[in-house]
């Protein structure tokens, strides 16, 4: 047998990694060094070292947004981790159930959202909790809610909250057919011989089921971590770059657009914005290497 000669590899590779560092790998290490300059009204760069670090996390000009944005992004992310992935999960279970009518229509269904735009999904829910003509109002009155509507967008107590709830309805679909395939991998002679056994449907899936997706649900965290702390395109196409009511929704991306791009009587400055960057990336960075050292790493792995 022929082996594979070495420019067979480079071949094959060449195109992907091409592609990888152009778009990719350069961007994210200009970035990085750009953080480190500051520009004058010439557009001329200098070296500045860590000064804008030190202007974000600690200048109180830029610091209180910065933190507020950080902070959001965790009870963003929270949200999602309580409501999103159980939920998930628990569709998951039910649609892997044997003999249930209409699965697939209703799997059609619940994933359906997440291939809409996220500008359509805002618009829509815009007009649906809308307190002058949206129909959230009446809804809420035939079920005998009614006291309990509020303008959510326009509330600082609420934005957040209502915009997450959101965001989970869009992106459900997604950990949902991911615990589904892993529950469909779980090999049937595996649950045949627990019911053998005499055990039940509950202690099956605890006992059983749930240990075997342990890796799944692990990958479910870490999309969810990476994709909620990337969050932009919602909150920007609800409530703008402002992120209101009094920057109650703000994010991490849209303080990035807003440093990087300017908004209003904000002048961008694309050092300042490479800077934000760069603390995003290092903290999703940690995040992901946290979960991979304390998480990934104890997951035992089961030969199926």
């Amino acid at each position: 047998m022929k082996t594979a000669r070495p420019w067979h590899i480079v071949v094959f590779l060449a195109p992907a990694v091409i592609i990888y560092s152009l778009f990719s790998a350069l961007p994210l290490l200009d970035t990085l060094r750009l953080g480190f300059y500051t520009a004058n009204d010439a557009g001329m760069h200098s070296f500045v070292g860590l000064d804008n670090y030190r202007t974000i996390l600690f200048d109180s000009d830029w610091s209180t947004a910065f933190w507020n944005a950080m902070w959001n992004n965790v009870k963003f992310f929270c949200i999602h981790m309580l409501l999103q992935n159980p939920i998930g999960l628990l569709l998951a279970t039910l649609f892997s159930l044997k003999g249930l009518r209409g699965a697939r229509t209703y799997r059609t269904l619940i994933f359906l959202p997440t291939l809409l735009s996220v500008v359509i999904i805002g618009f829509i829910w815009q007009l649906i909790i809308s307190p002058l003509w949206g129909v959230g109002e009446k809804l809420m009155t035939l079920v005998g809610l009614g006291d309990y509507f509020a303008p959510f967008l326009g509330q600082e107590s609420t934005a957040l909250f209502t915009l997450s709830l959101i965001s989970v309805w869009q992106y459900i679909g997604i950990p949902m057919m991911l615990i589904y395939a892993a529950l469909l991998a779980v090999p049937e002679e595996v649950l045949e011989a627990a019911h053998a056994e005499g055990a039940s449907a509950m202690r099956i899936f605890w006992q059983i089921k749930l240990p075997l997706i342990w890796p799944t649900l692990g990958l479910v965290t870490i999309l969810t971590f990476v994709a909620n702390f990337n969050a932009f395109d919602l909150i920007y196409s609800v409530k703008g770059a402002l992120a209101g009511p009094n920057y109650s929704s703000d994010l991490l991306g849209t303080f990035f657009y807003r440093t990087f791009f300017g908004y209003q009587a904000q002048v961008g400055s694309p050092t300042m914005g490479a800077a934000v960057a760069t603390l995003m990336f290092l903290v999703i960075l940690a995040g992901v290497g946290t979960y991979f050292y304390l998480v990934q790493r104890k997951l035992t792995r089961y030969e199926l």
